[in-house]
């Protein structure tokens, strides 16, 4: 039989009534991601994906690799399917993983036993099996307490399975359970990180950019492009709105007191967010905010940009370090892109000494010269919707 993933559910299993609205919902992910690779049957059995390649045309590297960022899954292995047999269990693991135990200095057979009519427990399996295993490798020692290599078959209702140790899965919650929000995504370490932290929520990405040419590049468009590209790895495919922002950062400059510019240009942007948001079916909005981190993420300042909307404003970075951050971007894939030297419109007409400490009166003031509602619409005649996925080419 053929090689076999089998991909456990996380917190899925903690699910009550509408456990199934969750199994379907990851089945239907696993499929969607499947596909670049070739024909693979998915099913879910006693909380567990099984990803199984159809014929011999499949990408199984690829396939396996694309496993480990699909949310829902807290761990996975590859497996040799086998007769639910003695026999066959102890043939599938020397041809299966009879190269790694030769490897290794000790082993351990562990079993489980889904399947309550096989006749043996799960214990008497390991037992025998282990038995089999230590007279035909007779220089790697049985060691039940610290192995250096475990093998383990679980029977189950279909067949019998041996794998080697588990890998770590992306954990979290499927993608498209938990609702969908836009995230603010500029070029930095953060917002990508937010992204994929709500979307390991279960929730499904869309993001909105500001553009603000010829003050940012096309560089720096790209590289917005690049970093939603990297985290549709595990978000999904996404779509990202670019809104011309030159107009709105203008009049602020022109017409607003300087320690204010970034709090209104906050403001504009937020606002603009909630309405391609509420459009497009979002509702939520989602930043890569940190208290403190800068001079427009205090409180006071937070609770004055955040004034301007009536969603929702998931904020998952807000209590972390900016170490924290960096090493989840790091593991995804996005902090290299993330550093790249092309600025992006937040750092366009920075205030020399930012107000840290806002009223909301005060920058009600600051902004009473600006039309909010013509360059809001403007604005958002000129945006422009991209669907980023993750098989297209880098754009850097």
């Amino acid at each position: 039989m053929n090689e076999i993933f089998l991909m456990k559910l996380g917190e899925i299993v903690l699910k009550g009534a509408n456990k199934r609205q969750f199994e379907n919902k990851l089945r239907q992910n696993v499929r969607r991601r499947m596909k670049p690779y070739g024909n693979f049957d998915v099913y879910i059995m006693q909380s567990t994906v099984y990803v199984q390649p159809m014929d011999e045309d499949a990408d199984v590297e690829g396939a396996w690799e694309a496993c480990h960022s699909i949310f829902g899954v807290v761990s996975l292995c590859r497996c040799r399917p086998c007769e639910k047999n003695l026999d066959s269990i102890y043939n599938a693991i020397e041809e299966y993983l009879g190269d790694d135990l030769d490897c290794a200095k000790s082993f351990k057979v562990e079993s489980k036993r889904s399947d309550k009519a096989f006749p043996m427990t799960s214990i008497a399996i390991s037992q025998e099996i282990g038995g089999r295993l230590a007279e035909s490798h007779p220089h790697v020692e049985v060691d039940v307490h610290h192995p250096d290599y475990v093998v383990y078959v679980e029977v189950r209702d279909l067949a019998a399975y041996v794998h080697g140790p588990a890998e770590p899965g992306a954990g979290g919650l499927p993608t498209g359970v938990g609702g969908r929000a836009m995230c603010l995504l500029s070029g930095g370490i953060d917002s990508p990180v937010a992204a994929y932290m709500m979307a390991k929520r279960g929730m499904e990405i869309e993001c909105v950019h500001f553009f603000s040419y010829p003050y940012t590049s096309q560089l720096a468009k790209d590289k917005v492009l690049e970093l939603a590209r990297l985290v549709t790895r595990y978000a999904g495919r996404m779509t990202v709105n670019i809104v011309s922002f030159t107009q709105i950062q203008e009049a602020i400059r022109d017409n607003c007191p300087e320690e204010f510019f970034t709090l209104i240009m906050r403001r504009f942007m937020m606002e603009i967010s909630q309405r391609i948001a509420k459009g497009d079916g979002c509702g939520a909005l989602i930043t890569g905010e940190n208290l403190g981190q800068v001079a427009s993420q205090t409180m006071e300042a937070m609770t004055v940009t955040g004034a301007v909307v009536d969603i929702p404003i998931f904020m998952p970075l807000v209590g972390m370090d900016k170490e924290e951050i960096v090493t989840i971007a790091r593991k995804i894939g996005t902090l290299d892109t993330s550093i790249l030297p092309y600025e992006d419109c937040c750092t366009v007409f920075t205030p020399k000494h930012p107000k840290t400490k806002p009223t909301l009166g005060q920058v009600l003031h600051a902004e009473r010269n600006l039309d909010r509602e013509a360059l809001i619409a403007q604005a958002l005649e000129s945006v422009e919707k991209i669907t980023v996925k993750y098989h297209d080419e880098p754009l850097l």
